[in-house]
């Protein structure tokens, strides 16, 4: 039996998958954040490595396989945040040759060079996503990023510059733009909004502007300012102006980072699907809805779908592909 691992490496968590031949999931395994540049190389490899063993180790409480003692595995492909240029590949790699040499993992390694997929998180977003490698993911979580790929093998990304160059449309970009409209309310500059006490409460903040003390002297981190993006959602589901403004602008740069994937990889000819993922799209102020509508009016021939898997099951689907 062929056995595959699926890595997806992210910012916030690792999550690694064990798949059979038929592209069955045996085993599951989560870990913390393994994006090297944000947690340093050692946390990032102890993450990818602790997801494997649970994803193994899973597997061996399985009586029928439980006799071999290890798992074999024959392809594996990691995804992984942060890795994008040449030197992130040469990091991975290191980390594919510790893993390898690590007794801590109950798997006899069967790897071929061309059974082993180095890539960014994205493109296993897509691949699971979607179910196979062609078409568009865009990702708006904490960060954001748009990458799409063509039957011929073209590949876009728009965006994933990080959260002080890039990001548009994440949820850390809205939290962002909220926390700033309700200090310039607070201010006098601009008009009222719910935002200035929604934030308060939400924070338990004797005044808004308290929340000075909580973002810089508590050292907050993206995630932790990102997580307040909920809050400017239920104001715009509400009805709030300022915070309808800052919903809309999201709306539209995740539009435009689509558009831009679209005209550089499909003819306005092809069908291709544009499968949605993150924590934005989950909102109540109907962004997933108005983007999808918006998307169809300058792509007809685009579906909007929901991830039919998750990441790591993309990555896997990659390390399967190896063995075809």
């Amino acid at each position: 039996m062929s056995w595959v691992l699926g890595v997806d490496g992210g910012g916030t968590k690792t999550v690694c998958v064990l798949m059979d031949e038929a592209s069955r999931v045996l085993g599951r395994g989560e870990a913390g954040a393994s994006n090297y540049q944000s947690v340093g190389k050692p946390a990032a490899f102890l993450s990818i490595q602790s997801a494997i063993r649970q994803a193994a180790i899973a597997v061996l409480r399985n009586p029928a396989i439980a006799s071999s003692g290890n798992v074999k595995v024959e392809a594996i492909c990691l995804g992984l945040a942060g890795v994008a240029r040449p030197e992130d590949i040469l990091v991975a790699r290191h980390f594919l040759d510790q893993l390898r040499l690590s007794d801590a993992l109950p798997i006899t390694w069967a790897l071929q060079p061309s059974n082993v997929v180095i890539c960014h998180d994205a493109a296993i977003a897509l691949v699971g996503g979607v179910g196979h490698p062609v078409g568009i993911v865009a990702i708006a979580g904490t960060g954001s990023i748009v990458f799409g790929r063509n039957a011929r093998g073209c590949t876009k990304r728009v965006g994933g510059w990080g959260y002080l160059l890039g990001d548009e449309g994440s949820a850390y970009q809205i939290a962002i733009c909220g926390l700033q409209a309700a200090l310039r309310a607070f201010d006098g500059r601009s008009q009222p909004t719910s935002l200035q006490e929604r934030l308060k409460e939400h924070l338990g903040l004797p005044s808004i502007e308290n929340v000075v003390e909580v973002i810089y002297q508590q050292g907050w981190s993206v995630r932790d300012i990102a997580a307040l993006a909920p809050i400017v959602d239920a104001a715009a589901a509400s009805g709030d102006e300022v915070a309808i403004c800052i919903i809309e602008d999201a709306l539209q740069a995740l539009v435009q980072a689509t558009q831009v994937a679209i005209n550089a990889l499909f003819s306005s000819s092809e069908t291709f699907e544009v499968v949605t993922m993150g924590s934005v799209w989950c909102g109540n102020s109907q962004i997933r809805q108005k983007f999808a509508a918006s998307l169809v009016r300058q792509a007809p021939l685009a579906n909007v779908i929901f991830p039919r898997h998750e990441p790591a099951c993309g990555a896997g689907l990659l390390a399967l592909n190896t063995l075809k």
